[in-house]
């Protein structure tokens, strides 16, 4: 059976006691043998982190060295061995001692092994002594520096578990090891009968003192085992909690490489609507008719259509993924929960705004500028709550404006700063009762001209339109008849 020996500092004494036949001689030898080992360079047969110092001198005084050729008794050959330890002695040092003070009285034997063992320590040895003795059980109790252990058996047939229990001196439990081993119970009960009264009520108090070790040791077992328990549980759960997040990480990443891919095929297809968006525009500036606001309007209508079909294709694909990923929806953000009917978004990766004017499972409706589209519900970010509803003020002026101008000059301008200013010109001239004006186009390339002949083909309140005489601009005005 495996045995632990522990002298932990600042203890350096430590007092083995227990039943006979509980293993105390050989944990003593087995101390011995294996610091010689150690120092030997030997491998010790030890659990890992086990630690031994090294001792320049060691010592052991076990078994029965008496010799009638020498004189030697039992007694006086111990106290011949402990005799010449004391002279060799060299610190540091390992001293054993097996039932130190046996041999005699055992009152005067007890006084003399609490004396060899207390000079010892004095001396900075190390010592493991084994003992039966009162005298040493309550030194080891009371003395600083001095630990105790005693070798365990079981309560019921006193047979011996060969393992240490530290913090208590045991009970020798020598009647109960003689009735085990065959005595005349008899015997065993006239030796108890024997016990004095101060002997039983010790016997009794280390009775006492070995049943709470033992209980103690017992809740020690069970919270050590519950510890390992949890321990294992929360590697476990840690071990769970990785997976999960590298499942996370792993979703993520796939599903950002596949939003990237879609947006960078979305935005080719953009920049190939506006290329063709611009070749249309130079055919049209470079043709041989003449171009007008429905040619450019359609040109531009078409190109937001197109934009339109890719920015939902996109939508609808990022749907379907979140469709086809259920796990993903636990990870929406949180703001995702405020999406609702009338709240202003951005549209994320198109940097649209836009208004929700519905919401269905893991996708909205938005109103884009007076254009529909449908987005992923992840996909928008929450800008502000319902949109105010929109102020509508009107002035009316019914006092003509004396100041009116008949003319607006445009040189300069592109085809689109020239129409809507065009367009704001007409209005004021209504109003301000001007039925003839002047626009100022230059000659130039002659786009200004046609754009501004196209736009005004089509205005309600023109009634006619021409190029002016030349003693009035010629080529580079037309002139304008507004309707009554």
């Amino acid at each position: 059976m495996p045995v632990t020996i522990k002298v932990i500092p600042p203890a350096t004494i430590l007092l083995v006691t227990g039943p006979n036949t509980g293993g105390k001689t050989v944990a003593l030898k087995t101390a011995g043998l294996l610091a010689m080992m150690m120092q030997a360079g030997l491998r010790i047969p030890a659990e890992h982190g086990s630690r031994l110092p090294v001792f320049r001198s060691l010592f052991a005084d076990i078994g029965d060295e008496q010799s009638i050729e020498a004189s030697l008794s039992t007694f006086s050959a111990h106290i011949t061995n402990i005799a010449s330890m004391d002279r060799g002695l060299v610190t540091p040092a390992l001293v054993l001692l097996d039932e130190v003070g046996s041999g005699t009285d055992p009152i005067e034997g007890g006084a003399l092994g609490v004396a060899i063992v207390d000079h010892f320590r004095r001396r900075g040895a190390t010592v493991i002594a084994t003992s039966h003795y009162d005298q040493l059980k309550t030194y080891a109790s009371t003395t600083e520096g001095v630990a105790s252990a005693a070798f365990g058996f079981e309560l019921t047939t006193f047979a011996p578990t060969y393992q240490l229990i530290y913090g208590s001196p045991g009970r020798s439990l020598a009647l109960e090891i003689a009735g085990r081993l065959g005595l005349n119970p008899t015997v065993v009960a006239a030796a108890r009968e024997n016990l004095s009264a101060r002997e039983a009520q010790l016997a009794e108090h280390l009775a006492k003192i070995d049943h709470d070790m033992r209980a103690l040791e017992h809740e020690h077992r069970l919270a050590a085992r519950e510890r390992e328990t949890l321990q294992t549980a929360e590697v476990r759960m840690q071990q769970r909690e990785d997976a999960l997040h590298q499942r996370e990480e792993t979703f993520k990443k796939r599903l950002n490489a596949e939003l990237e891919t879609q947006v960078r095929a979305a935005r080719k297809e953009i920049e190939e609507v506006i290329a063709a968006l611009k070749a249309k525009a130079e055919a049209i500036a470079h043709g041989p008719r003449l171009v007008t606001t429905g040619d450019t309007g359609k040109a531009r209508g078409d190109a937001r259509s197109a934009v339109d079909a890719i920015a939902a294709r996109v939508a609808a694909g990022d749907a379907q993924s979140t469709v086809d990923n259920p796990q993903s929806i636990s990870n929406l953000p949180s703001a995702i929960s405020n999406v609702s009917v009338g709240s202003r978004v951005i549209v994320g990766g198109l940097g649209l705004e836009a208004t929700v004017t519905a919401v269905h499972d893991g996708t909205a409706d938005l109103d884009v500028r007076g254009k529909r589209m449908r987005a992923s519900v992840r996909d928008l970010k929450v800008i502000g709550g319902q949109a105010a509803a929109p102020r509508v003020n009107v002035h009316v002026d019914l006092q003509p404006r004396e100041t009116t101008t008949a003319d607006l000059n445009v040189i300069g301008c592109t085809v689109d700063e020239a129409i809507t200013r065009a367009e704001r010109f007409l209005d004021e001239s209504l109003l301000g009762d001007q039925r003839v004006i002047r626009l100022i186009h230059g000659y130039g390339t002659g786009q200004l001209k046609r754009a501004l002949a196209g736009f005004l083909q089509q205005h309600p309140l023109v009634a006619r339109f021409a190029t002016a005489p030349p003693n009035q601009g010629g080529g580079g005005v037309t002139v304008v008849e507004l309707k009554d």
